[in-house]
């Protein structure tokens, strides 16, 4: 990955390269920007241009081979740690090393991809995955052999944010007293979940989301009409992995739209109909038994159709990027979605989306938050 294969964030390449070229890598970096902004892509090239840049001479081949073992994730220099569970390949203490098959097949079809794209690739939808102390003893291991190429050595955490504590501490420990040569890059979409010791002690690389015609243009690079570019680009919201999944029509929205669509449905029809709480209890079952990543994928559309509703009710329709793929009328639904309730409804939201990360009971939460929002779409504005 080179810096010329990743769109936009022109600013930050050229902070990093200076950096390169006065000698000042910090050895501890945190790369933080939200989904879709290509924070994993940039740290990959960057960590290219701090391994290859220098070794050799050009001439000889040298930068050319360093660069070929970077394009094929085999660099031995080169180490990536990311959020793992065990799953039918590894029975138990499953580490990032067991599945780097599988890494390298995630950054050749998705680099822009997020974590729940990366758990479907595992089929570990329905279990937390997490970075523990085995593989924070794995990282200081490896950084504190000697390079196998003489040069630097670096490791690349992604989704930093699901460090456990014991993990976090044995970076800290590694990141307050570095070997000489080594780069450990967190990449991050939310920075307050990471150990605030351990934030406060990496160099910080802040990534804004990626603007509309950025993505246009990177869409064009990947063959699409100039008029359905701009369309998606608008629609993806400032996520590059958004805007590819819609373009090549693998999105798993439509398919929450169907969800939300007989949820808000039931919901209304509620309100004084045993029959229809009965459909809500039926539909909380539905969702409860899909993993536990989709519930929360999930509850996050939910949050962004309500506010885009909210938006419609208002008339700011030059913020409305949301089109419905079902023959659900965004227009006839919005005037339910109003200052009256609207704060309410994301509060229940983000409530169970914190109850489904902490392992509830999902049929539990979901009839529950159905409940609430029965009452909550009925309540005047």
């Amino acid at each position: 990955m080179l810096f010329q294969d990743v769109i936009g964030h022109e600013g930050v390449k050229k902070d990093l390269l200076y950096s390169v070229a006065q000698q000042r890598v910090a050895h501890a970096q945190l790369f933080v920007g939200p989904e879709g902004s290509g924070t994993l892509p940039l740290a990959i090239a960057y960590a290219q241009y701090v391994l290859c840049e220098n070794q050799g001479n050009e001439n000889t081949g040298g930068n050319a081979a360093c660069n070929l073992k970077m394009e094929q994730i085999s660099h031995p220099d080169m180490h990536f740690v990311f959020p793992v569970a065990n799953n039918n390949k590894v029975k138990s203490k499953a580490t990032s090393s067991d599945f780097m098959d599988e890494w390298r097949q995630f950054l050749k079809q998705q680099p822009f991809g997020n974590l729940f794209d990366w758990y479907q690739l595992l089929g570990i939808e329905n279990k937390q995955g997490q970075i523990g102390v085995d593989e924070a003893q794995s990282i200081v291991k490896k950084l504190s052999l000697k390079s196998y190429e003489g040069g630097w050595k670096v490791v690349i955490v992604w989704c930093a944010e699901k460090l456990n504590i014991a993990a976090s501490n044995k970076l800290l420990k590694l990141i307050e007293e570095p070997p000489e040569k080594t780069l450990l890059l967190l990449v991050v979409e939310n920075e307050e979940l990471l150990l605030e010791t351990l934030r406060s002690r990496c160099q910080k690389v802040l990534l804004p989301s990626l603007s509309a015609p950025i993505i246009e243009s990177g869409l064009l690079s990947l063959g699409c009409e100039a008029n359905e570019a701009k369309k998606i680009a608008f629609q993806a919201q400032g996520n590059f992995n958004k805007a590819v999944d819609l373009l090549n029509n693998d999105s798993e929205d439509l398919h929450f739209e169907k969800w939300f669509v007989s949820w808000v449905r039931a919901a209304f029809k509620a309100r004084g109909n045993k029959s229809a709480i009965l459909e809500l209890v039926a539909w909380s079952q539905q969702v409860a038994g899909s993993g536990r990543e989709t519930q929360k994928k999930f509850l996050d559309y939910c949050v962004v159709f309500f506010r885009q509703a909210l938006l419609v009710n208002y008339d700011v329709s030059e913020l409305v990027y949301l089109e419905p793929k079902t023959k659900f009328e965004l227009w006839k639904f919005a005037p339910f979605i109003h200052g009256n309730n609207i704060l309410d409804i994301v509060k229940e939201l983000e409530e169970a989306n914190y109850h489904i990360e902490r392992n509830g009971n999902a049929k539990m939460i979901f009839t529950d938050l159905s409940i609430k929002l029965t009452r909550l779409l009925h309540r005047p504005s």
